[in-house]
Order: C-alpha cells, then sequence, then structure tokens
C-alpha cells in the first residue's frame, strides 16, 4: 500500500497499527505525519519484517511492476511476513481485448499475465492469501 492508502486506512479504521514499505524517498518523505513513522524504504522482494510478524499484509496495485523472479520472492516474502492473512490486487486481462487494453494503460508493467497464470503462480509459489484483479475493459 502507498504511504496515502496507509493514512486513509487509520482514518477509516481509527486505532488501527500500520506499517508500510516503499521503494520511493519522495514518497516517504512527504507521506502524511500521522504515518511517517511507521514507514521504511524497502523492497518487495527483500521485507524487513519477521516471519508472521503481521496480522494482515495488504499489496494494492505494486507486484505486477516487478520483473517475474523479483515477483516471485515478493508473493513469498508476502506469505512469510503474514500469519496468513493477506491480500494482492495486480492487474490482469481476461480476453484478448483487455490485454491490449492493459499494454496501453499500464506503463510500468513489468509481469503481466492472465487470471488463469496469475492464480498458477500464486499455487506454484505457495501463496495462500486472498487475491483481486485490475480490468482495463
Amino acid at each position: 500500500m502507498t504511504p496515502k492508502s496507509l493514512y486513509e486506512l487509520t482514518q477509516a479504521v481509527p486505532g488501527l497499527q500500520v506499517v508500510g514499505v516503499d521503494i520511493s524517498h519522495y514518497a516517504l518523505e512527504h507521506a502524511k505525519e500521522e504515518v511517517r513513522g511507521n514507514l521504511k524504504y524497502a523492497r518487495a522482494q527483500e521485507l524487513p519484517f519477521e516471519e508472521n510478524e503481521f496480522d494482515l499484509v495488504i499489496s494494492l496495485a505494486a507486484l505486477h511492476n516487478l520483473k517475474v523472479f523479483d515477483l516471485k520472492k515478493a508473493v513469498q516474502e508476502i506469505e512469510r511476513v503474514s500469519k496468513r492473512n493477506s491480500y494482492i490486487m495486480v492487474d490482469s486481462f481476461r480476453d484478448d481485448r483487455e490485454e491490449v487494453n492493459l499494454l496501453y494503460w499500464q506503463l510500468t508493467c513489468a509481469s503481466y499475465f492472465s487470471v488463469d497464470e496469475w492464480e498458477w503462480l500464486y499455487q506454484e509459489w505457495g501463496y495462500t492469501g486472498d487475491y483481486s484483479f485490475i480490468f482495463f475493459e
């Protein structure tokens, strides 16, 4: 989740304890003061946390920006640091038209797969959490 998303989550659920990571120094430095102390600079494929440290781990629209070898490690890191409660949302497609739209609109997407392919990868990599997809219809 982005620093902004973490802040919004704390506003929706008062008292919620959150921790976030980002690879953008700019995003970390300009995050809302209320969450800035809970943010760390880190890559998704090398999370600086202990095994089973979090009740819930959420990744929104980020992992598809990784190349497949980094994507695998990031998914396994989410599995490692969560207490088996996690949620990943990535861009995907269900047909040829959505695939073309994805390629036109998601310029930073390094790993784009159909829903079936994502589900196969999650199973192969041992991911047990929940997931969903964004489609460019």
